[in-house]
């Protein structure tokens, strides 16, 4: 059980390194500093987005147009840290 439970603070983890990339890329793309006509970076955008958005989408649908701020990683990012402190403080004692 504590394997498992590891496992799943790992995918949480490295969710939260693919929401922060894809929240740097947006703005590297947004500062004209990178090209999504270059193969490479639209593929990467393409990957980031279709893994972080199904999550941030629903927060963005509850979030109040704040005038071309996203703060819905941030958002999604505290709820996973929550997530992870709920495994370790409640779930890990119980597994041994």
């Amino acid at each position: 059980m504590r394997a498992l439970l590891n496992v799943i603070l790992l995918a949480l983890q490295l969710y939260t390194y693919l929401i922060v990339a894809s929240a740097i890329l947006s703005w590297l793309v947004a500062f004209n500093v990178v090209n999504t006509r270059n193969d490479v970076v639209r593929s990467i955008w393409n990957f980031l987005d279709a893994v972080t958005e199904p999550a941030l989408r629903p927060i963005r649908n509850i979030l109040p147009n704040l005038g071309g701020v996203d703060i819905s990683p941030i958002i999604l990012i505290l709820l996973i840290i929550f997530i992870q402190n709920l495994i370790v403080d409640y779930l890990m004692p119980i597994a041994f």
